[in-house]
């Protein structure tokens, strides 16, 4: 005897086809370079833990006290120096590369999109979004290559607090760290040698500058630190035959008064100028995208700390954004940790 299956109620709602989904996310921005769209911005950034791992009852007074009512008019202004006509330099670097990677995977039936930690395209939206087109499958990828539980942790938080909150959730997978992947290193090196190529003063130094962090995150053991000094020796090595001078790591973006990562990039460019250093260069391989800190804080406020120290000037290399040399970098790292899926 056959068994008849039930047939499908008339009301039951249409589905889209299922397909694999990635999410590329990065850390977010301002809507606007004005102060209240800062303050907004600063304070859900400086309100996770993560980020200021201090007590709430001791921090919020001073979050809400003073530091939201004097450093958004400051950053505004920062803001205002690099603001590109489409809006944030993060936004639409971020956006370039989720569209360059869509072209490129799509043909393997891969939904594309960005989120950021902060602000607005939140990754709850973006995940919510992406299951309603058929994503049963997400690879999560946060865009920082140094492993932080102030970046990639957070990230993944928001992430795993998104899909709480979903009934039907999709299968998940999360990007590693790519501090030391040799493609990502070869990027970076092909970045470096375009931008030396085109400078007729070579530079005399490299200097690395990465994101800084208070030293206790390292006693406490997040890997950021250890990440960020072998990205720069694995850079250094690749560039051995196109680069004769000194490849030099440095941290920047000090906040409060806590002990930082160092050496500082500010020290660092003030000790290359007292060393009779009068060109120098500086990447951020710890940023996947341009944005504030180092279109505003290197290559504008380092050149003039620079040239305060009697330095000449100073180069600064864009990150790899969706350049030429990112993306099919990116497109292998991603359809390797979508294998089995795609």
């Amino acid at each position: 005897m056959t068994a008849s299956l039930p047939a499908r109620p008339d009301d039951h709602p249409s589905l889209p086809s299922a397909r694999t989904g990635v999410l590329i996310t990065n850390l977010g921005t301002p809507d606007a370079p004005e102060p209240a769209a800062v303050k907004r911005y600063l304070k859900e950034f400086l309100s996770d833990r993560r980020v200021v791992e201090l007590p709430p009852l001791l921090w919020q007074p001073i979050l809400r006290g003073i530091i939201l009512n004097v450093r958004p008019k400051k950053s505004a202004h920062a803001y205002r120096q690099i603001w590109m006509d489409e809006g944030s330099p993060l936004a639409v670097h971020t956006a370039a590369i989720a569209a360059a990677l869509s072209d490129r995977l799509s043909g393997n039936g891969v939904l594309v999109d960005w989120a950021m930690r902060y602000g607005t395209r939140s990754i709850a939206d973006r995940v919510t979004a992406m299951k309603a087109a058929g994503c049963e499958r997400l690879l999560f990828a946060p865009l920082y290559p140094q492993y932080s539980g102030a970046t990639t942790a957070t990230a993944n938080d928001a992430l795993f607090a998104a899909l709480g909150a979903m009934r039907w959730q999709p299968a998940v997978r999360t990007l590693p760290s790519y501090h030391d992947d040799s493609s990502y290193i070869a990027a970076l090196a092909a970045s470096a040698r375009r931008h030396l190529a085109r400078l007729e003063q070579a530079p005399e130094a490299l200097l690395l500058s990465f994101h800084g962090m208070p030293e206790r995150t390292l006693r406490l053991g997040d890997p950021y630190h250890c990440h960020c000094v072998k990205t720069a020796r694995l850079l250094g090595e690749a560039l051995r035959d196109d680069f004769a001078g000194p490849v030099e790591i440095s941290f920047q973006s000090r906040f409060g008064r806590a002990k930082w990562l160092e050496p500082s990039t500010e020290d660092k460019l003030s000790e290359l100028a007292g060393r009779g250093l009068s060109h120098v260069a500086v990447m951020a391989p710890g940023f996947s995208a341009d944005c504030l800190e180092t279109l505003e804080e290197i290559a504008l406020r380092g050149t003039e700390y620079f040239r305060s120290k009697k330095g000449e000037t100073l180069y600064y290399f864009p990150c790899l954004n969706a350049d030429a040399e990112a993306i099919p970098f990116y497109e292998q790292m991603l359809r390797r940790e979508l294998s089995g899926w795609v």
